[in-house]
């Protein structure tokens, strides 16, 4: 038989594929996940942030099979045979950061939208599950694990019930060894009290929103009465994504910021007995009582913004993290944007220089993370017992002029932190050095 020739437009395709994909495989730089911890380690010396508000100077930390065996201070009858020494003297150890409600390990790249992989099409799917679409050869983690992020809630986008969000630890071969804590919870977009126009330049009432919010409520009836059945006569996927939510196995992330909103949001969750934690909260410092009265934890957006009101002090959003805290409720920090979760240290250190206490400026990056999530038993804090996730820091990891890892453990895995960036400066440091 004669071989026909190949079309041009066909040949110049391959051409064209064959350059752009092994120039990408050429440009990526995802360090090589670590392996189980094989043997006993001991940090000495570093100055020990707990993640519960207490300090310890000159301590030592010992872990062992990925958990920590000893929490203490360094004395002279302590005694640790067969372990790896760490000398950290002049360090400082942190529990590592826990970052919620991002899309990292979804996304790649904003602007190509082959790269996002965050968001479904549809109004009402709790029955995405973000945990399958996470990439774990992500050039953007690595950048963030190196600035103490080592988990991260990753959460679907989109429509009014986006999906079911996950716990991923940052440094996995693939979506299943990253999951720590999977279908954790539900995200629900809660109806806008209001939009802004930017051609209008002015703002506008939704007037459909007693109507959406209806819908909303009419689902989680649907969803429940579903979930009273012993056998459904027809499956439903969406509904039976939502089952977990009245067992109590998932939490329900409400998504809201304006006093209204949230409030709704609260009232609305309490006649399916739920308790909901809201993501965004802007206006969380005006109804503090409210929140406390109904033990609602509070997942702040980007401190980093301006107010939302034009009367309202320029400066709320950073003051608003110790207002919060001095109110007794039980929040943490957030960062909207999946690659600048990075900056997610230094969102809390310009919180301090505005009133909120350096340690409970720690517990809202860790602890306090862990608790809303309900993995405060396993992570969080550096005490016996609990994975050994955690950070040394040859400066102040809160403040960006000496914040400089030197090591990061995710439990127990001595993990790297290189990345495609230190990458390049080192590239480039070399091109322009003199010779």
């Amino acid at each position: 038989m004669k071989k026909l020739p190949a079309h041009p437009c066909i040949s110049n395709f391959l051409v064209i594929f064959l350059f752009f994909f092994s120039n990408n495989l050429a440009a990526q730089y995802v360090p090589v996940p670590a392996p189980p911890q094989a043997q006993p380690i001991l940090v000495r010396g570093a100055t020990a942030h707990i993640g519960n508000g207490q300090v310890i100077e000159n301590s030592l930390v010992a872990f062992e099979k990925g958990k920590f065996t000893y929490m203490g201070q360094v004395g002279r009858k302590n005694d640790f045979p067969n372990h790896l020494e760490i000398d950290a003297t002049g360090q400082h150890l942190y529990p590592g950061f826990i970052a919620p409600n991002t899309t990292l390990g979804l996304a790649e790249i904003d602007q190509v939208r082959a790269t996002r992989d965050d968001a479904e099409i549809g109004e009402l799917n709790p029955n995405i599950r973000s945990l399958i679409a996470y990439n774990t050869d992500s050039e953007v983690t690595p950048t963030v694990r190196s600035m103490g992020v080592l988990t991260a809630e990753i959460v679907p986008q989109g429509g009014r019930i986006a999906g079911t969000s996950s716990l991923v630890v940052l440094d996995a071969w693939n979506w299943e060894d990253a999951a720590y804590k999977a279908d954790l919870a539900i995200h629900l977009n809660w109806p806008a009290i209001s939009a802004y126009s930017w051609r209008e330049r002015r703002r506008s009432k939704n007037e459909k929103y007693d109507e959406q919010v209806r819908e909303v409520e009419d689902f989680f009836r649907q969803a429940q009465a579903y979930f009273q059945k012993d056998h459904p006569a027809v499956s439903n996927l969406r509904f039976e994504a939502m089952n977990g939510l009245f067992s109590g196995e998932k939490r329900l992330f409400v998504h809201a910021d304006d006093v209204q909103a949230i409030q709704d949001a609260v009232l609305l969750a309490r006649e399916f007995s739920l308790t909901p934690t809201i993501v965004g909260g802007r206006d969380a410092w005006m109804i503090v009582d409210f929140l406390k009265k109904h033990q609602v934890a509070i997942i702040l957006g980007s401190t980093q913004s301006l107010p939302g009101r034009d009367d309202e002090d320029i400066d709320q959003p950073f003051k608003t993290p110790a207002m919060l805290q001095q109110a007794g409720l039980l929040w943490c920090f957030s960062h909207t944007s999946f690659w600048q979760q990075r900056n997610l240290a230094f969102q809390a250190g310009q919180a301090v220089s505005f009133g909120l206490a350096y340690e409970d400026a720690v517990r809202a990056l860790t602890s306090n993370t862990a608790r809303i999530f309900g993995i405060g038993d396993a992570v969080g804090t550096i005490e016996t017992g609990k994975d050994a996730t955690f950070f040394l820091c040859q400066g102040d990891v809160l403040d960006m002029r000496t914040s400089k890892l030197t090591r990061a453990f995710i439990q127990g895995r001595d993990v790297s932190l290189d990345n495609k960036q230190e990458m390049l400066y080192r590239r480039f440091q070399e091109k322009y050095k003199e010779r």
